[in-house]
């Protein structure tokens, strides 16, 4: 290829990736598999590293995050951006319509959005180039993190639209993408996120973007600040503009023509929050019509035709009763604080989490105290502040054990770590959790064989390693509370099936270090045997796209520990399955593809015949995408039994639903 071509694909390619994130991204309607994508984006990378000098300035690969920055510049808002006024009750809805029907009249149409829990930001266009993106700050000056902006793929680089737009959006990190992030932080020994919407402002204020990109976040748009576009009157004309230059708008905004219409919204979304992949903290009301908004004006601080209906408080405040330490799989002690019940959004409360040592020294929390917990959605309710002004005298401050309180060996701090860390191989408590986490249905899938049951099995002295599990035998169990003659067979039928389970399973179950679900199925997908991953070295396994050198390191070391090594040769010697069965996807069919090939698929409610994971790898294996939630974007929701709200929105919005029986008899091909 000469100097000629290359630019010429630079050029091709960089406009082909932009159109497929859009469509990714933007419209969660994929054009391409992601096998094709990668190829792409590889191949783009490349040509660039070799002709520098063709490199866009819009290329997607500057979203992979640029070099560190010393410090945040400040950015002074050309239009300030204001906050919002607040309502807690229905009656100040009714209040706020009345202030607006008095100053412009009867004729008014609001538009309600939901308002996403997350961080503020602006973003300026010139001449269609984002030129920079930031906080919003104090609302008239904010920091520029143009960088860690860039990074989020939602985020168009270059718009078709002359002159100067500014955006304003709320960026915000997905559910699943926090949970990930707490998982793996957990796993090194860091301490947590508190919840998405703190996750999401701390990713956007590192002074390195290489992280911010590694964290998934994501953007609506839902305004603007200097808007030169001519013949747009409505806020709703507006967002529909924005979304056809490329902004990712949030599906969920109505036009309400009366105020009765905006309150039954907030009632809907009152209920049908948590059912969301993100988190909402409230609904933002606007009068429609721009003319009318200039009419009504500002306030000092706020503008006088929109409001926020913030929903009920997610906290509440009881007694911290003790505090219980839990040892995991890993070796890692937690605290959990166990509370005075309260209820608290829904439901009954009497644990929280507390973290780890640091965050007790933080809150200085003390057995006794009055604290205030807090629930949100769907995440473990946390204890997030002490009310000093009611504390007892004589409490005195909780220090963590130097001992395991599971096998009473020494605990210690890896690395610099935050996280304590029982490292006896020996300890009962690690080993029970590293078969509660072997036998789970992301990993071995052996069904009936609960938390409970393997508790059991412990205490008769039955199990103390994984290997034990293929030991059990029907006299063994039989004497068993709460086992039957049937449980017995169900279970020992489920433990002899799990035998013949995929290598990625097995991987994934004996929990080495950093090694996730996806991970295992790339190392079992590139060594195809449980001996070539056991003999693997460094460099083989960090060729592999996706595997870091962390994990590259952790693989390594886990397949040199003696017991490991027993533990591998005990298991084949047992039957257990040590090669990879899946080069053909499970369920792949022509009939599966030509129905899903690039179509986005919601699953809810209860599936008999397969696990939410099994069902989501099928419809990905042919060429689908599987979301969290139902919009107009989505072309078909499977619904198993007790389908709720999902459902319910599917049937609204007019989209196919199936049934399990239908699922099957497509990817069968019948």
């Amino acid at each position: 290829m000469n100097r000629e071509e290359a630019k010429k694909r630079i050029e091709e390619l960089t406009e082909l990736i932009i159109k497929y994130d859009k469509a990714y991204f933007v419209d969660d309607n994929p054009l391409v598999p992601d096998a094709v994508y990668d190829q792409l984006f590889r191949e783009l990378v490349e040509l660039e590293a070799k002709y520098p000098e063709f490199v866009l300035e819009h290329s997607p690969t500057k979203r992979v995050g640029s070099e560190p920055v010393d410090a945040f510049r400040k950015v002074e808002h050309e239009v300030p951006m204001l906050s919002l006024g607040n309502a807690f009750q229905e009656q100040e809805l009714l209040d706020f319509h009345r202030r607006v029907t008095q100053a412009i009249g009867n004729d008014v149409e609001y538009i309600c959005e939901l308002k996403i829990d997350g961080l503020a930001v602006s973003l300026t266009y010139e001449d269609g180039k984002l030129v920079r993106g930031a906080t919003r700050g104090d609302g008239s000056v904010g920091e520029d993190i143009t960088s860690n902006l860039k990074t989020i793929r939602s985020i168009p680089l270059m718009i078709e639209e002359t002159g100067k737009l500014e955006v304003r959006g709320e960026a915000y990190m997905p559910k699943r993408s926090f949970e990930q992030l707490n998982e793996e932080r957990k796993e090194k020994g860091e301490q947590l996120f508190a919840n998405p919407r703190n996750a999401a402002a701390g990713s956007l204020r590192q002074l390195d973007p290489r992280i911010a990109a590694k964290r998934h976040l994501d953007m609506f748009a839902y305004g603007y600040g200097v808007w030169q576009i001519p013949e747009v009157g409505t806020h709703s004309g507006r967002l529909e503009k924005l979304q056809k230059l490329g902004f990712k708008i949030n599906p969920h905004w109505e036009i309400c023509r009366s105020i009765d219409e905006v309150i039954a919204f907030v009632k809907k979304w009152t209920e049908q929050r948590s059912s969301l992949p993100y988190d909402i903290d409230g609904i933002v009301v606007k009068v429609n019509d721009i003319k009318q908004q200039e009419q009504l004006g500002f306030t000092a601080r706020t503008p006088r035709w929109a409001i926020a209906y913030k929903f009920p408080a997610q906290e509440a405040v009881t007694t911290l009763i003790d505090i219980e330490l839990s040892v995991g799989r890993t070796g890692v002690v937690t605290p959990t604080a166990i509370l005075e019940p309260v209820f608290v959004d829904g439901s009954t409360v009497s644990r929280a989490t507390l973290h780890n040592e640091d965050h007790i020294r933080a809150l200085d929390i003390r057995i006794g105290d009055r604290v205030i917990i807090k629930k949100a959605g769907d995440i473990i309710p946390q204890v997030v502040r002490v009310l000093f002004e009611e504390r007892k005298e004589g409490l005195e401050p909780y220090r963590m054990p130097d001992h395991c309180p599971a096998c009473n060996s020494k605990l210690v701090h890896l690395d610099d770590e935050v996280a304590l860390r029982c490292i006896n191989p020996d300890c009962p408590a690690q080993l029970k959790e590293g078969i509660i986490h072997f036998v789970s249905r992301e990993a071995m899938n052996i069904e009936g064989l609960g938390e409970k049951i393997i508790e059991q099995l412990f205490d008769a002295g039955l199990i103390k390693s994984i290997a034990d599990l293929y030991r059990l035998k029907k006299e063994d169990l039989l004497p068993l509370e709460r086992m039957g003659e049937k449980s017995v067979q169900n279970l020992l039928k489920a433990i002899e099936a799990s035998k013949q389970n995929s290598l990625e399973k097995l991987i994934f179950g004996l929990g080495i270090r950093h090694i996730g679900e996806k991970a295992a199925s790339l190392l079992a997908k590139n060594f195809k045997t449980m001996d070539a991953l056991k003999n693997a070295t460094f460099d083989e396994l960090v060729a592999i796209d996706e595997i870091g050198e962390k994990m590259a390191e952790s693989v390594v070391k886990f397949f040199k520990e003696e017991k490991v090594v027993q533990l591998i040769e005990q298991l084949e010697r047992l039957g257990i399955n040590m090669t990879y069965l899946k080069d053909e996807p499970e369920g792949q069919s022509i009939a599966a593809q030509a129905v899903f090939a690039n179509k986005t698929v919601v699953l809810t409610g209860k599936l008999e015949h397969f696990t939410r994971n099994e069902a989501k790898a099928i419809i990905e294996a042919n060429g689908g995408k599987v979301t969290g939630s139902v919009s107009k974007n989505t072309d078909l929701v499977i619904a198993g039994e007790k389908a709720g709200s999902k459902l319910k929105q599917a049937e609204k919005l007019n989209i196919p639903v199936w049934d399990e029986e239908k699922f099957i008899e497509v990817i069968k091909g019948e």
